[in-house]
């Protein structure tokens, strides 16, 4: 620290607090409003901008040895507040930010007593300079790159990771701003420069760690998603074919159909025309692939996964209503209503009572759809933070049906009533 009066105590006060709140905002999905959160931003900044420079003016000493370390956790608990994110999270992004914050407090102090005999508006200057490139940098690069791996840190990341993190960073920052260390020498400068550069190198590592194992979570995903839709697409084709061999065997058998109607007639057996007539019909009925919606990839889905529950004496109950083309996914389809199905396939198998029994209600009301699933259950099942735990392990159904819905901003609820498990799902059309 250069010292000086009370405005070059403003000004630094300013350019940290401005660089540290800006970087973190713009990392950020905040829990209210963007108008909202910036003016409770803005008003927290000027009071710290404040506080701390009352600090600097009554007590400059203690300000220099602990106003750095001091920043974190008062603005890393208003910023947790402010956040929508989950709590390590934010603790990963305050730990970049007060890096950031360190870079720019050693460059404008160094630069200043290195080459310009500490002159206080070179400092100030320095840090300006950086505060403009760190946050052009973070808008127009950075942000974009955090923001769509976000997901991905929230899928990796844990609590215990993020705090491992934040403790490396605070050790190296106090290291850095260890009081009786202060002292301008080359030492100093390098031990300083050593630790930021570490401190730095492990956070670029890290997030990029996290990513990588996001990002190839996220295709393994995929690809068991493709195998399922894989699995769907031959089931479907199965049924396609057992329909045209039917109707072969039907259009084969119409001369044999036409001779028996004749003789009836001829015969005057009205009655007993009728109940062949009548058999007849049942048998084409009883063949006949029906249509449940006319979103080509729901019904394929649901007559699939229904045939497999009928084989298994459950009777099944769809009422779906649906256009043709939803801004859905064919890929999430698949990872809600396979997923849901099958769940509830094996529910019913598990219950163990005589009569099993799945109903599917599916409709769209505006910008929103609406799946609920109802199926036979037993009365044993196992919840832990409101989702239902596998008893055979695993569980990557109802997992796979949270992130497709996580996609569309929906919901998902579970829980057991009367017998039936009921699963409820709501997804946001875009």
């Amino acid at each position: 620290m250069l010292g000086g009066s009370f405005w070059i105590a403003f000004l630094r006060n300013a350019i940290s607090t401005v660089l540290m709140l800006s970087f973190f905002l713009m990392l950020d999905r905040p829990k209210f409003s963007m108008k909202k959160t910036a003016w409770c931003y803005i008003i927290f900044g000027v009071s710290m901008i404040i506080t701390y420079s009352a600090w600097y003016l009554v007590a400059d000493s203690s300000f220099v040895r602990f106003a750095a370390l001091s920043t974190l956790p008062v603005i890393g608990v208003f910023c947790s507040i402010m956040s929508s994110e989950v709590l390590y999270l934010s603790l990963y992004k305050m730990a970049l930010t007060f890096y950031l914050f360190s870079v720019c407090t050693f460059c404008g102090v160094d630069v200043a007593r290195w080459w310009f005999e500490g002159n206080l508006w070179v400092d100030i200057f320095v840090r300006f300079v950086c505060l403009v490139l760190i946050l052009i940098f973070t808008w127009f690069k950075f942000r974009k790159q955090f923001l769509s791996g976000v997901d991905f840190l929230l899928q990796e990341m844990d609590l215990f990771s993020a705090v491992a993190l934040f403790v490396s960073v605070m050790l190296g920052a106090i290291m850095a701003y260890w009081p009786n260390l202060q002292g301008f020498s080359v030492f100093n400068m390098v031990r300083a420069f050593l630790i930021l550069f570490m401190a730095g190198t492990l956070q670029y590592a890290i997030l990029h760690l996290y990513i990588h194992l996001g990002q190839e979570h996220y295709y393994q995903a995929e690809k068991e998603l493709l195998e399922v839709n894989e699995q769907l697409l031959h089931q479907q084709m199965d049924l396609m074919k057992e329909s045209e061999m039917e109707a072969a065997r039907i259009r084969h058998d119409v001369r044999h159909h036409v001779l028996l109607i004749r003789e009836y007639v001829q015969n005057m057996e009205y009655d007993q025309l009728l109940v062949y007539l009548t058999q007849y019909d049942e048998d084409v009925e009883k063949w006949k692939v029906q249509n449940i919606t006319k979103n080509l990839a729901v019904n394929s889905i649901l007559l699939a996964y229904a045939k497999k529950a009928r084989r298994q004496n459950i009777q099944v109950t769809m009422d779906v209503r649906l256009g043709e083309n939803l801004p859905i996914r064919d890929i999430d389809w698949i990872a809600i209503l396979a997923n849901m199905f099958e769940n509830a396939i094996h529910g019913c198998v598990g219950s163990g009572q005589p009569q099993q029994e799945i109903d599917i209600y599916i409709s769209q009301k505006r910008n929103k759809v609406m799946i609920q699933c109802q199926n036979t259950s037993s009365e044993e099942v196992v919840f832990h933070k409101g989702l239902p735990q596998s008893d055979k392990g695993g569980g990557m159904g109802v997992i796979s049906i949270m992130k497709a819905v996580s996609r569309y901003e929906g919901e998902t609820d579970f829980y057991v009533q009367n017998g039936m498990f009921i699963t409820r799902i709501l997804l946001n059309l875009i």
